[in-house]
């Protein structure tokens, strides 16, 4: 083990390990009898003793001595002095089995629940803590008891952090004492102790420190780790902002009906609804927990008693996401009003890490209803959308319109009378039509180590050197471009480019030619087709948008698409999206009603490697549904496709596109129209 030779035993310690095993043998028949007898007397709580001396790892022993102590605190002649001499008797069991093997489990185990019983000294505790850790500086069990007894002490974590610096000093290579501070440090910054407020007072001076043993060693791992810790604690933001919202801030909002004539309403503002009802959409820079109608806190001149149910955009069951949603009802008739949210007055948003959301922001629009006058002769089912080449025709934008996006400094925390514009560091804004990058001492840090680290390789052939330059200088792109992403960099730089100015985003904004008769009215046509995409990023900048050619690309996910909530028509036709549970995005645009899935790689692979994402619906509750045999075959498709409201849907050139699996979606969606170009009857 571990590189060690396995050496032969010799006769003689044979024998003296088959004695061992009789003797442990017979001990353990005998506790047994008494565990099972439910017997503590003196006798039989002497034997778990002997037990645990030669076998420390015996965690029904441990336990029964629980048991045991238990039996007797609940004896009615029971008193204090009493106590405290079964306890501490309980302690010295612990270190003698300590003694025979100081990482045991379940010594240390019970070593804390004695303590925790409150009522052993623990002024002893530092001092064998001392022993063990000289025996062994980087025995975690110890350092990890180390931080429960300095908790029972109220000792502070800046003594217990000079503690780690000299443990580090005797011994660089002490991987618990460098965890021990990461842990340590942490939690002086989560507080804002005295000397820990800002991180870039105190992280420069860590990469100092880690430095000595890294270039003293480069071969020893322990500090290489730390530097990661340090190196994500850098490009870390530390609290969830509100980066993104739809309706933008200052937007005007007209809704409408479906299959109606839109008239001169603004093709970017404009929303088609059908359900009498439209989504609201917070962006978070992380995900959250925690919003709600208690959270996020609503103004209008209409639905005022209606509390607001808000869903997490998240493809998982956690109830942790990025971006939430809700509907918000209207009325049918003429309205004009105006609607300001609040979000994060109360403390209950915070991330996966306990960060709270501590910039409370507002947010204002206005909601236009107005009657609008139908034309049934023109509505048809034969109506819709053809993603060709020749439908679509470059938009001319009118001088006063504007692509409905929000800039990160215009959400505003309240404070009295004045407002406090929010800008996140590691997010783009468009202000002036320039961008926002990260803070300076973040990107100065980066730098520095980059630096650092060429340096270091130009003295030596170092592995993990090469790793953490490689690994700096991604961190350096994110935090200079923030939709940067070392997976996908082709496609988060056009991106991040085609979204850095409303003019750029005008020069992919189409309209389609038959609009006027379209019963879904006028909006713009957003293409990002024949780019070579592999990955889409910047929802955030892109939550206005209704229609979405992202055709003749490599898309192999299109996870983040959920954040898309007007998403009326989209096309993925001509990708590489190798399954059904690919889809899984989809399931949360509810206002979908045009989908291409033409010639993609659907069906091509007998293993779905996605499939792990949405449980069989034949396990579980929503199996019920599933009556019919063809639809259980297909349950993937029953999955993906039964929430959905497609009037289109195109899925030819798909190898799982038989004539048996239409009829299966014809099932699951009785609302289709369409399928293939072909009407349906």
């Amino acid at each position: 083990m571990h590189g060690r030779p396995r050496k032969a035993s010799k006769p003689e310690d044979e024998a003296a390990s088959t004695a061992k095993a009789q003797k442990l043998r017979a001990l353990q028949t005998q506790f047994f009898s008494f565990h099972h007898s439910k017997i503590y007397t003196k006798e039989a709580v002497e034997l778990s003793a002997k037990l645990l001396e030669i076998n420390p790892e015996s965690y029904t022993a441990w336990n029964y001595r629980k048991l045991a102590v238990e039996h007797y605190l609940s004896q009615p002649d029971c008193n204090p002095e009493s106590v405290k001499s079964v306890l501490d008797d309980e302690l010295r069991v612990v270190e003698s089995a300590l003694r025979q093997n100081f990482k045991s489990y379940g010594a240390w185990h019970h070593r804390k629940w004695v303590l925790s019983k409150g009522h052993s000294s623990i002024d002893h505790e530092l001092r064998l803590l001392d022993k063990f850790q000289k025996a062994d500086s980087r025995n975690f069990h110890a350092w990890n008891y180390r931080r429960f007894v300095a908790e029972l002490m109220n000792r502070s974590e800046k003594d217990e952090l000079k503690y780690t610096e000299d443990m580090i000093y005797t011994n660089f290579s002490n991987y618990s004492a460098w965890h021990n501070r990461s842990v340590l440090l942490s939690a002086l910054l989560e507080k804002k102790a005295e000397g820990f407020l800002l991180k870039e007072n105190l992280l420069p001076e860590e990469y100092e420190f880690i430095h000595q043993a890294i270039f003293t060693d480069p071969d020893d791992q322990s500090g290489w780790f730390y530097h990661l810790w340090l190196l994500d604690q850098t490009v870390t933001t530390d609290h969830p902002l509100l980066v993104s919202t739809w309706p933008a801030h200052g937007s005007d909002v007209f809704l409408v009906g479906d299959r109606c004539q839109n008239g001169s309403f603004s093709p970017f503002t404009t929303v088609l609804s059908d359900s009498g009802s439209f989504p609201i959409v917070l962006y978070f820079n992380q995900p959250v927990k925690g919003v709600s109608s208690s959270t996020v806190i609503i103004e209008c001149g209409f639905n005022k008693n209606e509390e607001l149910l808000w869903e997490p955009l998240s493809v998982s069951n956690l109830q942790t996401a990025q971006v939430w949603v809700a509907h918000l009802k209207f009325p049918t008739s003429e309205l004009d009003s105006s609607v300001e949210i609040s979000v994060g007055y109360s403390k209950e948003i915070v991330s996966p890490r306990g960060s709270q959301y501590s910039h409370p922001s507002t947010f204002s629009f206005k909601v236009h209803v107005q009657p609008v006058e139908r034309d049934s002769s023109r509505v048809s089912v034969a109506e819709n959308i053809l993603w060709r080449e020749e439908n679509f025709k470059a938009y001319r934008a009118q001088s006063e319109e504007s692509i409905p996006i929000v800039s990160f400094d215009q959400l505003c925390i309240k404070n009295g009378h004045e407002s406090t514009p929010i800008v996140s560091f590691d997010q783009l804004c468009i202000k002036n039509g320039h961008e926002s990058t990260a803070s300076n001492w973040q990107t100065e840090a980066l730098a520095k180590e980059v630096e650092c680290f060429r340096e270091l390789l130009s003295l030596m052939d170092c592995k993990i050197g090469k790793l953490t330059l490689a690994r700096l200088l991604t961190a350096y792109d994110v935090m200079s471009f923030p939709f940067a992403n070392k997976l996908d960099e082709y496609s988060s730089v056009l991106l991040r480019k085609m979204t850095s100015s409303e003019e750029s985003l005008l020069q992919h904004c189409f309209q389609y030619k038959d609009s006027v008769s379209s019963a879904i009215g006028n909006p713009i046509c957003l293409r990002l087709n024949n780019l070579s995409l592999s990955r889409i990023r910047a929802f955030e900048r892109l939550l206005w948008v209704q229609i979405l050619d992202l055709s003749h690309n490599e898309l192999e996910s299109i996870e983040g698409l959920e954040a898309m909530q007007l998403l009326y028509g989209l096309s993925l036709g001509n990708n590489k999206l190798r399954s059904l549970t690919a889809l899984e995005p989809l399931r949360k645009l509810k206002s979908l009603r045009v989908l291409d899935l033409s010639y993609n790689q659907i069906g091509d692979h007998s293993i779905d490697t996605t499939r792990y994402l949405c449980s069989s619906p034949l396990s579980h509750s929503a199996g019920s549904e599933l009556n019919d045999v063809a639809l259980i075959n297909y349950w993937e498709a029953f999955y993906m496709f039964k929430d959905l409201k497609l009037n289109q849907l195109d899925i030819v050139g798909n190898t799982v596109a038989d004539e048996k699996f239409k009829s299966v979606l014809v099932k699951i969606m009785p609302s289709l129209k369409r399928l293939d170009g072909q009407l349906l009857d």
